[in-house]
């Protein structure tokens, strides 16, 4: 045979496995696949035939960018062709919403729907079959593809407000969202840590209340002009993704408090909250400038979002200021309301009124339905069934987001999960399909900053695509096939995704009192991941020295670790102080054992090693719940003591509070005792601040002794008007310091 007719058969060969592969690989997987005979060549001697239309137009001007941007081979847009083309076209006979038609002959391709959003994703159905690389020609195999979403709301919310989200970290989103067919980004602009949309008419809700110090001093945080705003909404639009924005109220207001005190019922100036947590502050329900500045925000959001729908929050509202508020007191008093549960429903309702006449459609939390909620509000489920149920026999539309909270751990909640979850199995949704609008996925930003956001999201954004477009689609290992597909072209947009069914890194620390040896083991997510650290605090970079699974270390440190992947900054940095002291690695006894989710080592208090200053669930703090921290320390030989530290830390959201007692007490023998010191603690279990508090011992002159006792009395029971009303407290400490 010649030799370039062998050429042209390898040639064709390679373009028949490419088109395959890329037929192989697509998500969400179609309804339905019909293989065909030959293949579509595509050069640029084809073209894009499309209506006139200004939508179709911007939907051929998408697909002829994308075209190029994958294969770099560029075609025209006509009205007409007699050459091989891509036609778009509007067909009434294609049924259902968002429906499309891909039909591939060696003559032409046709993608037809019924409306322009179908035919939007028959165009991202046709990208994905593409190969990536770049081509003078490519060949897709010829096929028919028939394609309709199950759900209509199929979304992710991103959390702009506890850390700012850049605006071209957004728009990468809708990019990812808009290829898998995902419609809903549900955009979090407001909360107690940040309010991030420029209002023009209360310039301070950006200039005070986009801004907060942290613990280092540091200023952080930033917004969205209005021009930011219109420019993200329309890019969505182009990729077919609908923008809804949140805006809380009447809870996690306090940064809107922060900037016009007079919000709130005490009227007091706060500071914008730098830690986690449920506060306070909220918007007085009692005071008609209440709503009038709401009105006021509302206007101007309105004017920015065409969506249909503006998401009011209503989430985790401590009503305390409401009950000692004589305002609020007298608003429920001329309503006649029974208790402040009927306030918020009122308080929500009187804003559901204002958003109907402006055409829009309040969506709420499922804590909305707390006092009785109206019929036509969205509600968002995230408690469990029980709420769904509740709001599904009031008739209210629903949207499923409980099962799918992607700031949780990817060990704990992998891409597998999240495939096999339905969220929608429970008894309560049988006679109810007509109100469920579908699903989507919130990833909270406590712990998620610019740098870990991907990896929080992908790949498990992209099983949920799957899951709400093509409910049917059972089969996890095809899936994931398809899957691991996807991450050449993910690579290829510096998509910084995720491993699949681990956390990126996950640290374990302990000390060697043998070898006098702190040793840091790191499991990493993926194998080329580099763990770039320092040990003097500092932030390291790409210059920083690199340890692969393990770091010893034989004097204390504050080590600082950062991991890198393909050059880039993975995930925030972790701090490990280390502190040489007289108690590190000694024997320790509890008269009360930890409770088991947060005992640690045995030796979690004596290894040197601080815990972070807000997260209690790091693996570096210990915790009884309800029981008292009663711990001996036995210093092996008696020492003299010049200081004793101890750290507690408050999380009262989580149910952690300070202790009411610290006692230190020393022995000899470890059986006749003597208190050096009792210092009581003044806790405030409903002040919602995640907070460190220090217990020190200075000797006057240094206290010879062998054994140390340190005590700490737990809160006890959670109060009235906590949320853990009746329930015992936890008790959480890091580490016993003695100099």
């Amino acid at each position: 045979m010649p030799r370039h007719l062998v050429a042209l058969m390898l040639l064709a060969f390679s373009l028949l496995d490419q088109g395959a592969h890329a037929q192989a690989a697509l998500i969400p997987q179609p309804d339905r696949i019909e293989a065909g005979h030959g293949s579509f060549v595509l050069n640029r001697n084809a073209c894009i035939v499309a209506p006139a239309g200004r939508r179709t137009q911007e939907i051929a001007a998408f697909l002829r960018d994308g075209i190029r941007e994958q294969s770099g081979i560029a075609l025209r847009i006509a009205a007409t062709s007699k050459r091989p083309c891509i036609e778009l076209r509007i067909d009434p006979s294609v049924q259902g919403e968002e429906a499309y038609r891909v039909s591939i002959t060696p003559q032409r391709i046709e993608i037809a729907a019924a409306d322009e959003r179908g035919l939007f994703w028959g165009v991202q159905t046709l990208r994905q079959l593409l190969p990536s690389d770049h081509r003078a020609t490519l060949s897709i195999p010829a096929m028919r593809i028939d394609d309709a979403p199950r759900y209509a709301w199929r979304g992710v919310m991103l959390d702009a407000a506890r850390h700012f989200i850049p605006v071209p970290l957004v728009k990468q989103q809708i990019d990812l969202l808009s290829r898998y067919k995902l419609n809903v980004l549900h955009w979090h602009l407001t909360d107690d840590q940040g309010w991030r949309i420029e209002i023009r008419k209360y310039p301070k809700l950006t200039s005070v209340g986009a801004w907060r110090t942290e613990a280092d001093g540091s200023r952080s945080g930033g917004f969205y002009t209005q021009q930011q705003i219109r420019d993200v909404v329309e890019y969505a639009r182009l990729r077919n993704v609908m923008v809804v924005p949140e805006i809380e109220m009447p809870g996690h207001a306090s940064a809107a408090v922060a900037a016009y005190p007079w919000l709130s019922c005490p009227k007091t100036a706060i500071p914008v909250p730098r830690t986690w947590g449920v506060f306070t502050d909220i918007y007085c329900a009692g005071g008609e400038k209440t709503f009038t500045f709401l009105h006021d925000v509302l206007n101007e959001v309105a004017e920015l979002f065409p969506a249909p729908y503006i998401h009011i929050g209503g989430d985790e509202v401590p009503k305390q200021q409401w009950a000692e508020s004589p305002s609020s007191q007298k608003r429920m008093h001329d309503e006649k309301l029974a208790d402040v549960d009927e306030l918020q429903s009122w308080f929500v309702q009187r804003i559901q009124h204002d958003l109907e006449a402006r055409g829009k459609t309040l969506v709420g939390w499922d804590e909305i339905l707390e006092g009785g909620a109206d019929r036509n509000a969205v509600v968002e489920m995230w408690r469990g069934d029980a709420e769904a149920a509740k709001a599904l026999a009031n008739g209210n539309r629903l949207i499923v987001a409980g099962p799918f909270y992607l700031d949780t751990s990817i060990d704990e909640l992998t891409t597998q999960d999240i495939y096999r979850i339905n969220p929608f199995a429970s008894p309560a949704f049988a006679g109810h399909a007509d109100q469920v609008l579908g699903a989507e996925a919130p990833l909270w930003s406590e712990y998620v900053t610019p740098r870990n956001l991907e990896a929080m999201l992908y790949p498990r954004v992209i099983a949920l695509a799957e899951r709400l477009w093509n409910p049917e689609a059972h089969d996890y290992a095809d899936f994931q096939r398809r899957l691991r597909a996807q991450y050449p072209w993910l690579d290829a947009q510096h998509t910084a995704y995720g491993p699949e069914d681990r956390d990126l890194v996950d640290y374990k620390l302990d000390y060697n009192p043998t070898q006098h040896r702190w040793r840091l083991r790191a499991a990493r997510g993926f194998d080329d991941i580099e763990l770039h650290y320092t040990t003097d605090g500092s932030e390291p970079n790409a210059q920083s020295p690199t340890f692969g699974d393990v770091l010893d270390r034989y004097t204390a440190a504050t080590l600082k670790v950062t991991p890198y992947r393909h050059g880039v900054p993975y995930l925030t940095s972790r701090m490990f102080p280390m502190v040489d002291n007289l108690a590190l690695g000694k024997p320790v006894t509890y008269l009360t054992a930890p409770d088991a989710h947060y005992a640690g080592t045995a030796t979690q208090l004596v290894d040197g090693v601080l815990g972070s200053n807000d997260d209690y669930n790091d693996g570096l703090w210990v915790g009884w719940r309800g029981a008292d921290l009663a711990a001996t320390i036995d210093l092996q030989p008696a020492k003299p003591i010049h200081s004793i530290q101890v750290r507690f830390l408050q999380q009262s959201g989580s149910w952690a509070l300070l202790p009411k007692l610290v006692t230190f007490a020393v022995s000899d023998d470890g059986k006749s005792w003597r208190t050096l010191q009792s210092t009581p603690i003044d806790v405030q279990p409903m002040d919602l601040r995640v907070m460190v508090r220090t217990v020190r011992f200075n000797a006057a002159t240094p206290v010879t002794a062998r054994y140390l006792r340190v005590t700490a009395q737990n809160y006890g029971l959670l109060p009235v008007g906590h949320e853990g009303a009746g329930k015992p407290a936890f008790l959480f400490t890091d580490e016993i310091l003695v100099q």
